[in-house]
C-alpha cells in the first residue's frame, strides 16, 4: 500500500526531475533568506565547454520553470558562440523598481548565498543592470557585465543586444523579398533591448509603429518618434505619456500590421493560443524564448 506521505514524496521527486535530459541540469538551487525576504533560484544547466554564464533576471513572477529554460537557452547561446562557457540562469522574486537600497540588500545578500558555486557567473538581465553587478562583484568578484567606472563594458548603455537585434534583421532580410527602409516594425519591450533595437533600425530607414512597456502599448501608423520615448522611459515615465499615440492593452501589440514583428521581453508573448494573430512578415527574437 502507498501511503499519503509516499505518494506526496513522489510528486515532488518528479517536479523537481521534470526538466531533466542527457543536458542537464547540473543543478538547481533554491535560496531563501528570510531576514531580507530574499527568494532566488539558480539554475547550472550545463558545463561541458566550461562555468556557466547567464543573467540574473529580477521580476515578482518568475518560477523554477523559467529558469531552466532561461539556462538551457544560454547553453545553447553560448555553444552557438564558440563561447567557452555553460549556460545558467538565476531569477529573483522582486518588483525591480523597489527602492534602491532594497534592491541593493537582496542583490548582496543572493551573491553572498551563491559565493561556493563557482560553476556560475553572475551576468545582467531583465530587471537587473550594471549597477547591481557592481554590488556582485564588491561581495564575490564572480561576475560580468559591470559598468565603466570599474572597469566594464556598459552593454546596456550603448545598447550592445539591441545592436546585434539590428543586425539579425539586416541578415534576415537578405533572404526576404523586402527592404527595412520603410518597413513598419513593432516591438514589444521597450525596455534596455527594445528601446535600442528601435534607435538602430529606425536610423536604418525603418519605421516604428507599435510599442509597449510593462503598464500598456501605444501605436501610430505614421511612426512614434523614438527619441521622444527614450526620454520618457529615462525620465521614469511610461509610454503611455506619449501623446501622439493611440493607447492600447499590451495584448493587442501581437494583432497589428507590420513587417516586422519583434518580442523583446518576457518569455512565451507568441504562443498556440495567439500565434495566428500575427501580422507580419518577419519575426526577429529579441527576447529568450518569446
Amino acid at each position: 500500500m502507498v501511503s499519503f506521505l509516499d505518494k506526496h514524496v513522489t510528486a515532488a521527486f518528479k517536479e523537481g526531475f521534470e526538466f531533466t535530459d542527457e543536458l542537464g541540469p547540473l543543478k538547481v538551487i533554491h535560496v531563501y533568506e528570510p531576514s531580507v525576504n530574499l527568494k532566488a533560484i539558480l539554475v547550472v544547466d550545463n558545463v561541458a565547454a566550461g562555468p556557466s554564464i547567464g543573467g540574473v533576471r529580477m521580476a515578482e513572477d518568475v518560477s523554477t520553470k523559467e529558469c531552466f529554460r532561461l539556462a538551457r537557452a544560454m547553453t545553447f547561446k553560448n555553444a552557438a558562440a564558440g563561447l567557452p562557457h555553460g549556460g545558467g540562469k538565476a531569477v529573483l522574486y522582486g518588483n525591480p523598481k523597489m527602492p534602491k537600497e532594497n534592491k541593493q540588500q537582496l542583490i548582496r545578500a543572493m551573491a553572498n548565498a551563491l559565493r561556493q558555486t563557482e560553476d556560475y557567473i553572475f551576468a545582467p538581465d531583465m530587471g537587473t543592470d550594471e549597477e547591481c553587478m557592481a554590488w556582485v562583484k564588491d561581495e564575490i568578484g564572480r561576475v560580468v557585465g559591470l559598468p565603466r567606472e570599474i572597469g566594464g563594458i556598459p552593454l546596456d548603455e550603448i545598447g550592445a543586444t539591441g545592436w546585434g537585434l539590428c543586425h539579425a534583421t539586416e541578415v534576415a532580410l537578405e533572404f526576404c523579398d523586402f527592404k527595412l527602409q520603410n518597413s513598419r516594425i513593432v516591438i514589444q519591450g521597450f525596455g534596455a533591448v527594445g528601446k535600442h533595437a528601435a534607435k538602430f533600425l529606425v536610423q536604418k530607414g525603418a519605421v516604428l509603429v507599435a510599442t509597449s512597456d510593462s503598464r500598456g502599448a501605444i501605436h501610430n501608423p505614421n511612426g512614434l518618434d523614438v527619441s521622444k520615448l527614450i526620454d520618457i522611459k529615462s525620465g521614469g515615465g511610461q509610454l503611455g505619456d506619449y501623446e501622439d499615440a493611440v493607447k492600447l492593452e499590451r495584448e493587442a501589440l501581437i494583432d497589428i500590421e507590420c513587417e516586422i514583428w519583434i518580442p523583446a521581453a518576457r518569455p512565451d508573448v507568441i504562443n498556440e493560443v495567439n500565434v495566428n494573430h500575427l501580422n507580419t512578415r518577419l519575426v526577429v527574437e529579441g527576447a529568450n524564448i518569446p
